[in-house]
């Protein structure tokens, strides 16, 4: 929708209002925003290389990732304490962001 002075709204479902579309966007990337941080308390992004702190048993695989084992190109899953990973031979891995730390 333009206004006469075009500028653009859109509307707000959780409100029933019509709102400017900066603020429609600076509202959405704050409803998005969970900070996720590792073992050591380093902030952890989309694309970042992690390496295990400890031992852990991969439920359902039968195998056990070793200390020290990196894990490239890590995804947010939206939830403050849980990454998306890809391992060779271990398909659909989340693990917790409290046994990782960031290279």
């Amino acid at each position: 929708m333009d206004a006469a002075g075009g500028e653009d709204f859109v509307y707000d479902e959780a409100t029933g209002e019509w709102i400017d579309a900066a603020e429609a966007a600076a509202r959405a990337a704050a409803q998005t925003g969970v900070e996720v941080r590792d073992a050591v308390g380093n902030r952890l992004a989309d694309g970042d290389a992690v390496t295990l702190i400890k031992d852990l048993k991969v439920k359902g695989a039968g195998q056990v990732l070793k200390r020290g084992t990196v894990i490239r190109s890590i995804r947010l899953t939206g939830d403050a304490q849980e990454i998306d990973c890809r391992y060779e031979a271990i398909k659909g891995l989340v693990l917790r962001a409290e046994f990782v730390k960031k290279l």
